[in-house]
């Protein structure tokens, strides 16, 4: 009988991998059209693998808790030869042994082209492959063993070298791993390694932060006038919008000698979820309303924090993140290696602010506001400007 494979499809735009969470179905079960039969997550989402066709559930070659490359054979189902010249099948599939002991990926020897390949950790959709520099020279010695290792030379950071001018030697790079050890090791989740990896590679440009504080009166007496009230990052989020709608410049990402400007403003917001931060996306930013941006805003948040956020092809220009949530007053976010920028708030406190009308001091919450940005396409000028046109917008809540 006829078997057509069930492959790890394009779960986003660029995204490289993705790791089994659960197998819905048994060897031998029958299965409709478009089921779902695998839940696989990526560092953004959990998201379900479905059946090309009718059929029955020939074998399943993957295993939980393991990642496997897009486009990677995740197991067979025996279908009608119909289905199978539909789906371009002209060859044979291997075959499969009905033997119930057979019937776990554990216990069946899986081909060749279906072991888990090598992948690339993914961000916000995208690979973000690591080429930081943490050492100077590496023989190729070293990059052999450092590549079966499957480390980064950015991880040699806390390594002293004892070669010529500081380098690292093989030597000290054994050591170093015997001495790893002795101590106790956990796996790092696959959305932790995507970060890292967005890290190093954010690290390969100059990033710089201006800052300045905020009168929060205004959102705050706006905020008791709406209903659902929006968050303080979703007044950043629409402001800075507006303001890059006024001059794209900002946004823009140098590639080679050009700045490629956004073709929309499409701006992401930081959410904290489990051993990790998700970047939901929210289009079109400077045309739609702060009040009609709530319920989609809130829609998100709930989703990122459940990690099934829908696929999206949008690329976020821009974040923001209201780092103010951790009690945090100032802080240098760094910006996703696709992004220039990157808006921060922090805490709200109370202190004193001189009223020239009463020629008193009074008491008002204010917060911080910082913007990371990447020095080459920004000076320190243009981000105090941009910077300052957002506290303009944020001082007259009802025009946003």
């Amino acid at each position: 009988m006829p078997q057509i494979p069930i492959i790890m499809p394009q779960l986003g735009e660029s995204i490289a991998e993705a790791t089994i969470v659960n197998i819905a179905v048994q060897v031998g079960d029958q299965v409709d059209a478009d089921q779902d039969v695998i839940e696989v997550e990526t560092n953004k989402a959990v998201m379900s693998v479905t059946t090309p066709c009718p059929g029955r559930v020939g074998c399943i070659l993957v295993e939980t808790g393991q990642s496997y490359s897009v486009g990677a054979i995740l197991g067979y189902l025996e279908a009608t030869e119909a289905d199978a010249i539909k789906h371009g099948l002209d060859l044979p599939a291997p075959e499969v042994s009905e033997e119930p002991a057979l019937e776990s990926a554990t216990e069946t020897a899986a081909p060749a082209a279906t072991q888990p390949a090598a992948v690339h950790p993914t961000v916000r959709g995208l690979p973000v492959p690591a080429h930081a520099a943490g050492a100077s020279y590496m023989s190729p010695r070293m990059k052999a063993r450092m590549e079966e290792l499957g480390l980064h030379a950015g991880d040699l950071a806390g390594i002293a070298g004892s070669g010529a001018a500081g380098r690292v030697t093989i030597d000290d790079f054994e050591k170093f791993i015997a001495q790893l050890e002795t101590q106790t090791l956990t796996p790092a989740s696959s959305m932790r390694v995507a970060v890292a990896d967005a890290m190093r590679r954010s690290a390969t440009r100059p990033i710089a932060t201006v800052g300045r504080p905020l009168n929060l009166e205004p959102i705050l007496a706006h905020r008791k006038t709406c209903d659902p009230r929006p968050g303080p990052a979703l007044y950043l989020l629409r402001a800075l919008g507006i303001a890059l709608s006024e001059n794209s410049a900002p946004a823009g990402r140098l590639v080679g000698d050009r700045i490629a400007h956004p073709a929309s403003i499409d701006i992401g917001f930081a959410v904290e979820a489990e051993d990790g931060v998700l970047v939901p996306v929210i289009q079109n930013v400077d045309t739609r309303k702060l009040i009609h941006l709530v319920p989609h805003y809130n829609e998100l948040v709930a989703l990122a924090r459940q990690r099934r956020l829908p696929p999206t092809s949008a690329t976020p220009v821009a974040t923001v993140t209201n780092f103010g949530g951790f009690g945090l007053t100032w802080a240098t976010p760094i910006p996703l290696p696709e992004q220039t920028l990157v808006l921060g708030l922090g805490t709200g406190q109370i202190v004193p602010s001189w009223n020239p009308q009463t020629k008193a001091f009074e008491p008002v919450t204010e917060a911080n506001m910082t913007l990371s940005f990447d020095h080459r396409v920004l000076d320190g000028g243009a981000a105090g400007r941009l910077l300052t046109r957002i506290a303009e917008l944020l001082s007259d809540p009802a025009q946003l």
